[in-house]
């Protein structure tokens, strides 16, 4: 009998470990086929997908600027593409086979729709909204490019397509420190192309800003575009996205984020104003340059300040010019104006405290005239 209830039991257990085994078989069958199906369809829409995904995620930096910072500075500069630090997103100007500039490549995505463009306003800050979006179609007659529609596409030819007049760049760059992090950033966040044309009355030519693109949204196809940056070593190269992200570019900045919404010329002018109200000025368009270019130095300085300073007591631009003030009086120089100044005011001191001891100074009684009105006062005593 015990030999009968252990075999039962044997088979209870084989019985068992096979129903296991059938539903395990089965549900792995199920997995195997699921992944086959979802493999195709994956590979379908992989294909479907534009390059842009697969870039961003070769690309590391394509990283957004934090909304939560403790600190951000916003500025805006302008990239004269002439110059050598820039000529890399200038040149070649006409398209050398798979060689674009950057306003070629930009100007080739909005055609084919795969980056978003958005309109430049007149206080020429950037609106991201869907209503703010551009047309292509809008964009060229806007600004007289030459174009063909072929059905529902729009065609342009290479030698219509403005590139060699697109001299210079507008570059919103946004520096900011992460406490997650603990890092100093200064990143690109947006890119406005610069038409500069001469009028039909004038040679003089006028810069006519075209639209607002995103960094994010361009930077994966920077990434796969190939610059030379030296004109010494021909073999040194980076791509675009990298001539942006380490700050390869060099501009002067026109424009800064501000309560007001003033431009950096604005704010110059205000204090010309002001400046002028107070001593008279012999040259304003002297005297704007420099204030100018002051502001500019002024806010390069903040930047550098703060990146040096995060660990240490942040540095107050003002007071730190009122030091260098002091320290250069400190110097041999300043040691001896400071003392050709108190010379001069000793000088001048003296000659005042003169001035009041002869105003102060009783009539002499000799003289001429003593002696004359001394001689008739005794002919008249003689008299009487």
């Amino acid at each position: 009998m015990k030999r009968i209830v252990q075999a039962a039991f044997v088979l209870i257990l084989a019985f068992n470990f096979s129903l296991l085994t059938l539903q395990a078989q089965p549900q792995k069958t199920r997995v195997q086929t699921t992944s086959t199906r979802t493999g195709s369809r994956a590979g379908a829409t992989k294909k479907e997908e534009p390059k842009v995904s697969r870039a961003s995620i070769m690309f590391p930096t394509a990283v957004a600027v934090p909304e939560e910072v403790p600190w951000r500075r916003d500025v805006y500069r302008s990239l004269d593409l002439t110059k050598d630090e820039n000529a890399a997103l200038y040149y070649p100007v006409e398209p050398q086979g798979n060689d674009v500039n950057l306003f070629t490549l930009l100007f080739r995505l909005l055609n084919t729709g795969q980056i978003p463009a958005y309109e430049y306003k007149l206080d020429g800050i950037e609106d991201f909204s869907q209503a703010n979006r551009m047309h292509f179609k809008d964009m060229l007659d806007r600004f007289s490019i030459f174009y063909e529609i072929d059905g529902r596409s729009i065609k342009v030819a290479d030698a219509d397509v403005p590139s060699s007049e697109v001299l210079s760049v507008y570059v919103k760059e946004s520096s900011y420190f992460d406490q997650n992090t603990a890092t100093y950033h200064s990143r690109v966040v947006a890119l406005c192309p610069v038409l500069h044309r001469a009028d039909d009355f004038s040679m003089d030519q006028r810069k006519y800003p075209m639209f607002w693109v995103k960094i994010e949204d361009v930077e994966p196809y920077l990434s796969q575009r190939m610059v030379m940056t030296s004109n010494l070593n021909n073999a040194a190269r980076m791509s675009m996205a990298d001539f942006f992200a380490t700050n390869h570019y060099k501009g002067d900045i026109y424009m800064t984020t501000n309560m007001q919404g003033k431009s950096l010329q604005d704010q110059v002018n205000a204090r010309q104003q002001q400046q002028i109200e107070e001593e008279y000025v012999d040259s304003a368009a002297i005297r704007q340059t420099k204030a100018l270019a002051d502001e500019q130095k002024r806010i390069e300085k903040q930047l550098s300040d703060f990146e040096q300073h995060i660990w240490a007591t942040p540095v107050d631009s003002a007071e730190q010019a009122r030091k260098d003030s002091i320290a250069a009086l400190n110097t041999k120089a300043g040691r001896r104006a400071r003392a050709k100044a108190e010379k001069a005011a000793e000088k001048t001191s003296r000659s005042a405290r003169r001035s009041a001891a002869k105003e102060k100074k009783p009539k002499s009684s000799g003289g001429n005239d003593g002696g004359s009105a001394a001689a008739r006062v005794s002919v008249r005593r003689q008299r009487h």
